[in-house]
């Protein structure tokens, strides 16, 4: 298993940040519809926070997949990731008919902060741009 263990850590990011960079793209072709949903939530900026989201998601998601500086994006994703729960999919301010599903969703958003936790701790593994230069 251990000749394993390289090729398993590049599989992981990749699969960790697809969401991400998926996301990504979503946000950045519908960033008027999520802009206008963050105004009509109270949230300020709305504007602005759209375009740092494309830019967490996307090149976050790409650096996370390369291994660039991984232990700092796993550290950003995860707090992107934990605000993101906290204000989309607080399950237990929400009516009792949706309480499931979001309840599912903030779980789901749990679990992939573990997992750039688990990054940031132990790193990207030696087939990154971070092994490459002896990070």
């Amino acid at each position: 298993m251990d000749a394993a263990v390289p090729y398993v850590l590049t599989l992981a990011r990749l699969l960790m940040a697809l969401i991400f960079v998926r996301e990504g793209f979503h946000t950045l072709s519908t960033r008027t519809t999520i802009a206008t949903s963050l105004k009509n939530r109270g949230v300020p900026f709305a504007g602005i926070l759209v375009w740092a989201s494309v830019v967490i998601e996307i090149l976050g998601g790409l650096m996370f997949i390369g291994g660039f500086l991984t232990r700092w994006v796993a550290l950003v994703l995860f707090f992107y990731t934990m605000i993101l729960a906290l204000m989309f999919h607080a399950y237990w301010a929400v009516p009792a008919a949706t309480r499931r599903t979001e309840s599912l969703f903030f779980f789901i958003h749990l679990a992939m902060m573990g997992g750039m936790l688990y990054v940031a701790a132990f790193g990207a593994g030696p087939y990154s741009i971070d092994g490459l230069l002896g990070r």
